[in-house]
C-alpha cells in the first residue's frame, strides 16, 4: 500500500490536503461530509475546487477503528481506489493510503 495524500481535520466537518500519484498533483482537495440519510449513499464527497473527483464511505475496521473507503472517479483520471486512515501521531492527520487492485488466482 503506498500512501498518496495527507489531509489535516475532522471527519464529522472537514478534511482539507492534496493528493500525490503519476496522474494527479492535487492541491486543495477537500473532503466534506454529505448529508444523506440513504443506506447505500457516500457519507463524503471529494471535492477540488468546485469539481467533485470522488465520494467516500464510512467504515469500521475490526479494530474498532474509523476509516473512509474512498473511490475517485472523474472523466480525466482512471477509477481507482484508497482508505484514509487516522495518522498514528494525531487524531486530526489522515493518510490516504491506495488500495492496489487484487491479482486473480493463476
Amino acid at each position: 500500500m503506498a500512501n498518496i495524500g495527507t489531509f489535516t481535520g475532522s471527519l464529522t466537518k472537514e478534511l482539507k490536503g492534496s493528493i500525490h500519484t503519476l496522474a494527479l498533483n492535487v492541491e486543495n482537495v477537500r473532503i466534506t461530509p454529505e448529508l444523506n440519510s440513504a443506506e447505500d449513499a457516500p457519507s463524503h464527497r471529494i471535492m477540488v475546487g468546485k469539481v467533485m473527483i470522488g465520494a467516500a464511505w464510512s467504515k469500521v475496521a475490526k479494530n474498532g477503528t474509523v476509516y473512509l473507503s474512498v473511490k475517485f472517479e472523474e472523466p480525466s483520471i482512471p477509477t481507482f481506489y484508497a482508505s484514509l486512515f487516522v495518522s498514528r501521531d494525531t487524531d486530526e492527520e489522515f493518510d490516504l493510503v491506495w488500495n492496489a487492485p487484487l491479482k486473480a488466482a493463476a
